[in-house]
């Protein structure tokens, strides 16, 4: 029997489709072979993104955002004859710290930046030890020490720094006359103590002024053969220094300010030492608690200082009890007597 005619009109048509589709089929097959010995195609995921940008460091000593690098703390010599200072623009901290016959020096401690010459530098006290320990293992710059302080300076929890440990930081100006000629350099001096600890939570707070305070233009602290005065600069918005009657500057960065100026009152008794004029040197306790002055912002706000131990840090509060701000910026202590 002859099978093409019984599929009639209707199978012929499903017989024509269905030979479309083969050869469609065979079409595809070749394109597909000429294709496979091509590598397959890879498809890299984009990197994941973060709609929150990443906070840049601040620094705990000024509340400013930027570097926050290794502690080195430099003793600065603060006579007439040691002045304009070098370097002292550049610290985050100035304290000031009563020493033999009445006088003052400053310590100056710097983490935001590393100046190439800080100074005069001058000698070290005993009371430096328990007022950076709250610092953990900062390195020290200063020019030397009464003998028997040797051995203390190298048990301390620091990185002592004088000129024989590290006499490539140190140069000495032809143009003073000694021991107010020494000037030491913060990255050469923080290359011979490498481990020196970074910067770290020393219990200050800053942000927006507290409620209240009076407004102050000037405030001046007295030690017994030393004056400081700081007024407030509308213009400059921060507190510029003065030292026994004359405006501070520098030699690199002009007139000496601080944003906010902190009198704590401590207390400051005889120790067991004494200089080399045989004038006993003062030993100044920055572990406990007491009152303070804090200057910001053109106010003075009556606060309460505590350090409960002295690898603790020291706080600021008001007399509430709540934490006081102090403005972004550098900040100078003056510890006077209570």
């Amino acid at each position: 029997m002859d099978t093409s005619r019984a599929r009639g009109p209707f199978g012929v048509a499903i017989a024509a489709v269905a030979a479309v589709a083969v050869a469609l089929a065979l079409v595809l097959a070749g394109c597909g072979t000429a294709d496979r010995n091509d590598p397959a195609p890879t498809t890299t995921p984009p990197a994941p993104t973060s709609s929150v940008p990443s906070a840049p460091a601040v620094s705990p000593f000024t509340g400013l955002p930027g570097r926050t690098g290794p502690v080195l703390a430099v003793k600065i010599d603060n006579v007439g004859a040691a002045r304009p200072h070098t370097g002292l623009g550049a610290a985050d901290l100035v304290y000031v710290e009563q020493v033999e016959a009445g006088l003052t020096r400053l310590l100056a401690v710097y983490a935001s930046q590393q100046p190439p010459r800080i100074g005069p530098v001058r000698s070290a006290r005993e009371s430096d030890v328990e007022l950076l320990r709250q610092f953990g293992r900062p390195a020290l710059a200063y020019s030397g020490v009464r003998s028997a302080l040797k051995g203390f300076l190298r048990e301390a929890p620091l990185y002592p720094l004088p000129p024989e440990r590290a006499p490539a930081a140190y140069t000495r100006a032809p143009d003073r006359p000694a021991p107010h000629n020494l000037y030491v350099d913060a990255e050469r001096a923080l290359a011979a103590a490498p481990s020196a600890g970074t910067a770290r939570d020393i219990g200050f707070r800053f942000g927006p002024a507290p409620a209240g305070g009076r407004p102050v233009d000037r405030h001046a602290v007295r030690f017994p053969a030393a004056r400081y005065a700081f007024d407030w600069s509308a213009a400059e918005k921060r507190w510029l220094v003065s030292m026994d009657g004359a405006p501070a500057r520098t030699t690199d960065d002009g007139r000496v300010g601080a944003k906010t100026v902190v009198v704590q009152y401590v207390g400051i008794r005889p120790s067991t030492f004494r200089d080399r004029g045989g004038n006993v040197t003062p030993y100044t306790e920055t572990v406990g608690s007491g009152s303070a002055l804090v200057l910001r912002d053109g106010k003075g706000y009556d606060a309460r200082w505590s350090r409960p131990s002295a690898t603790g840090g020291t706080t600021f509060t008001t007399p509430a009890g709540d934490p006081l701000a102090f403005a972004p910026g550098p900040v100078w202590i003056v510890l006077a007597a209570r």
